[in-house]
């Protein structure tokens, strides 16, 4: 098999994948709104890739032409799952895709659990406070 043409082939592939896919596809340009708020949007990109080939034999005796067969395909799929608001000085991660197995949907409510417990340690410290003034 003409290693060269099989190297074109694959060379010729990534290439295109690599027009298709970029940094920016996945962490999307950022979006201004009005209020001074940032949104990022965030993807998830897989592809997958396949080339091949083969020489085939040349019925005419004694020709220098090679007779060669190949091909490629990929497939690219992008999928939302989220965005970055940035706002006040806070980030916020909003998630659109849905959880499909119980590692995804834990580290999807990390977020909202630090905010709950950060939020009760406000309020207990906050009443700690009213109490010392009070015995004051």
């Amino acid at each position: 098999m003409s290693q060269s043409k099989v190297d074109n082939l694959t060379d010729s592939l990534m290439k295109n994948l690599h027009e298709l896919v970029d940094v920016n596809t996945i962490i999307g340009d950022p979006i201004n709104v009005a209020d001074g708020t940032v949104i990022i949007p965030v993807s998830k990109v897989s592809f997958g890739f396949a080339s091949g080939g083969t020489d085939f034999p040349n019925k005419k005796p004694n020709s220098a032409n090679e007779l060669f067969g190949g091909g490629s395909g990929g497939g690219v799929s992008i999928t939302p799952i989220a965005f970055l608001v940035v706002s006040n000085g806070e980030v916020k991660i909003l998630h659109i895709a849905t959880s499909s197995n119980t590692a995804d949907k834990m580290v999807n409510m990390v977020p909202d659990v630090i905010d709950k417990v950060s939020s009760i340690i406000s309020k207990t410290t906050a009443e700690k406070k009213v109490k010392e003034e009070k015995a004051e």
